[in-house]
C-alpha cells in the first residue's frame, strides 16, 4: 500500500511520540501545509508529453512565430538605442548669459567691387551706428584684384538692426559701385549642425545675385529665431535659426541716384525653438517586448488550434463518408 507524502509525516510523529520531539507537530504541518497550497496555485500546470499530438502545422506556425517574434525584438531594439528629436516652442530669453548679444558669421563674394572700397556697417535701434567695420574681418581679392571675398565675424544687439556691405567706408567713393554678388554663409549664433535637426540655419548659404542689375541695392529682411539644442546630457547649444525675404531696387533722391549697398535688416522673434534628445525608457522598451512575445504566441495559438480543429472536423467528414 502507497501512503501519501502527508499521511508518511504524520505517521512518523506519531511513532516518535509527542515528548520525544516537541516542535516536530508544528514543524511537519507547516511543511506539508506550505507543500499543498504552492502545488495547487500553480496556473502552469504541466501537460505529460505523450498527452500532446505534434503536427507539421504546428511546427510551420512555431517557426513562423520565432521569426515574426525576433524581426519585431530587433526592430525595437534599434529604436530603442537611438535617439530622438524632440522639438517645443516657447517666449522666452534662451541665452541669458549671452550679455544681449548675437553673434554673426558673413562670408560674400563681390566678383566685380575691388577690395579697397568694399566694407561693412552695423546700426541698430539702441544707437549703435558702426561704419567700415574691421574686427575679425578678412578680404580676399578675386578676378587679379577686381573682386572681393570679405569674411567677418562681428557681434549685434538683440534689437531690430541691420548691417549692410557698402562702399560708405572708402575713402573716395566710385561712381558706378557692382553690388552683384553671391552669399557663402550667413549664420547667427554657434554652429550648430546636427543631422536630425532640419532647420534655416544658413537660410541664404549659396544664394548668387549675379544676373542682378550692376547698380541696384538688396534688401533681405530677415526674421532670427531662437533656438537650443539639448543633448542626452543635458548640455545646451545656443543658435539661431532665421527666414529671409528680399527685393532688389534702384534708389534715388532729389540729388540723384543713391549709392547701392547690400542691406541685411534684422529683427528677432519672441519666439523660441527648443530641441531635445530623447531615448525610450527602459521600462517601455521591456513592456513592449512582453507584449510582442505574449501576443505573437496567443495568436498564433489561436491559429494552430483553428486549422488542428478544422483539419480533424474534415478527418471525421471523411470518415463518415467512407462508412
Amino acid at each position: 500500500m502507497i501512503i501519501p507524502f502527508d499521511d508518511y509525516l504524520c505517521v512518523l510523529y506519531v511513532a516518535s511520540g509527542p515528548h520525544d520531539h516537541p516542535c516536530l507537530l508544528l514543524f511537519f504541518f507547516s511543511f506539508s501545509s506550505s507543500f499543498f497550497l504552492s502545488s495547487r496555485l500553480d496556473i502552469y500546470r504541466k501537460v505529460p508529453k505523450d498527452l500532446t499530438q505534434p503536427t507539421y502545422t504546428g511546427a510551420f506556425i512555431s517557426i513562423c512565430c520565432c521569426l515574426f517574434m525576433l524581426f519585431l525584438f530587433l526592430s525595437e531594439l534599434t529604436g530603442f538605442i537611438a535617439t530622438e528629436i524632440v522639438n517645443e516652442l516657447y517666449v522666452d530669453d534662451s541665452d541669458k548669459d549671452s550679455g544681449g548679444k548675437i553673434d554673426v558669421s558673413l562670408n560674400i563674394s563681390l566678383p566685380n567691387l575691388n577690395c579697397d572700397l568694399v566694407g561693412l556697417d552695423i546700426q541698430d535701434e539702441m544707437g549703435r551706428h558702426e561704419v567700415g567695420h574691421i574686427d575679425n574681418s578678412m578680404k580676399v581679392p578675386l578676378n587679379n584684384g577686381y573682386g572681393c571675398r570679405f569674411e567677418g565675424k562681428f557681434s549685434i544687439n538683440k534689437v531690430p538692426g541691420n548691417f549692410h556691405v557698402s562702399t560708405h567706408s572708402a575713402t573716395a567713393q566710385p561712381q558706378n559701385p557692382d553690388m552683384t554678388h553671391t552669399i557663402h554663409k550667413l549664420s547667427f549664433g554657434e554652429n550648430l549642425q546636427v543631422g536630425d535637426v532640419q532647420g534655416a540655419f544658413n537660410a541664404l548659404g549659396g544664394a548668387s545675385r549675379l544676373e542682378s542689375n550692376p547698380l541696384a541695392s538688396h534688401d533681405y529682411i530677415l526674421k532670427i529665431v531662437p533656438t537650443v539644442y539639448e543633448d542626452m546630457r543635458g548640455r545646451q547649444r545656443f543658435s539661431y535659426q532665421y527666414t529671409v525675404a528680399n527685393k532688389e531696387y534702384v534708389a534715388y533722391s532729389h540729388t540723384g541716384r543713391i549709392i547701392p549697398a547690400i542691406w541685411f535688416r534684422y529683427d528677432l522673434s519672441p519666439i523660441t525653438v527648443k530641441y531635445t534628445e530623447r531615448r525610450q525608457p527602459l521600462y517601455r522598451f521591456i513592456t513592449t517586448i512582453c507584449a510582442i512575445i505574449g501576443g505573437t504566441f496567443t495568436v498564433a495559438g489561436i491559429i494552430d488550434s483553428c486549422i488542428f480543429t478544422a483539419s480533424e472536423a474534415w478527418k471525421k467528414i471523411q470518415l463518415g463518408k467512407m462508412s
